[in-house]
């Protein structure tokens, strides 16, 4: 479904992402790992169009089996392709209601009884929004925001959802419903590509997974895999 090929990405002169090369099937839960300024966040920024200037190969294959260049497109193309970023920190909208900014999520979209469904999907995953969804943004709590970010994402009908970081901040309850959440989503038939932290978590319900290091891609294989490997638990999971 989306095949990365040599990535490379700067910002001035640091070089932030180093041939990196990821494979992610249709169907997939895929995790990046890493510590703070491993590259994971630029590298999927860069898929997502947000990054420019970014080297390599990123190609994508739509359900109609078209394959598709990613790199160089704008984030609004991405969207329409099937493709949609839950950015780190949320960045919702504050003084939009919750619904308000649920329809921002769908601006490329005309199907109103689509939209109407995909709301309610989105309240259905997060019961709290429903009862929040005159509450503007900003008055949620923390976990709230990020579930209001997810449903937003959600709400361009995404082929492929990128989460960057989806369990920052979070209390330990709140990342556990996120991770939930998450798995729900994937086995409605989304593929999702993580980048995550919490190395446990995003381990434990990966299907593939890659380890970044200064921009690097040091060692790959399945969630379960790593969660074993003993270099992954000394640097990452505590022993």
């Amino acid at each position: 479904m989306l095949e990365i090929k040599n990535l490379n990405v700067w910002y001035g002169g640091i070089h932030a992402v180093k041939d990196t090369s990821i494979s992610i099937k249709r169907g997939e839960i895929v995790t990046l790992i890493g510590a703070n300024g491993a590259g994971k966040s630029s590298a999927i920024r860069s898929i997502a169009g947000l990054v420019k200037g970014a080297k390599g190969s990123v190609t994508y294959t739509a359900r109609s089996g078209e394959s598709i260049s990613l790199l160089g497109k704008q984030p609004e193309v991405m969207v329409r392709l099937g493709i949609s970023l839950c950015p780190e920190g949320r960045r919702i909208l504050p003084h939009l209601s919750v619904e308000e900014n649920l329809m921002l999520g769908a601006y490329s979209r005309s199907d109103r009884d689509g939209i109407a469904r995909d709301i309610e999907y989105g309240y259905t995953l997060f019961p709290r929004l429903r009862e929040r969804r005159r509450q503007k943004g900003g008055t949620l709590s923390g976990g709230e925001q990020q579930m209001l970010s997810v449903a937003r994402a959600l709400m361009s009908h995404p082929d492929l959802l990128m989460l960057d970081e989806p369990s920052l901040g979070l209390a330990p309850i709140l990342v556990s419903e996120v991770f939930e959440v998450i798995k729900e989503i994937n086995r409605e038939g989304r593929t999702i590509l993580l980048v995550e932290q919490n190395a446990f978590a995003a381990l434990k319900i990966a299907h593939k997974a890659y380890v970044l290091e200064v921009g690097c891609v040091t060692l790959e294989g399945s969630g379960a895999e790593l969660l074993e490997n003993p270099k992954v638990k000394e640097a990452y999971l505590g022993g």
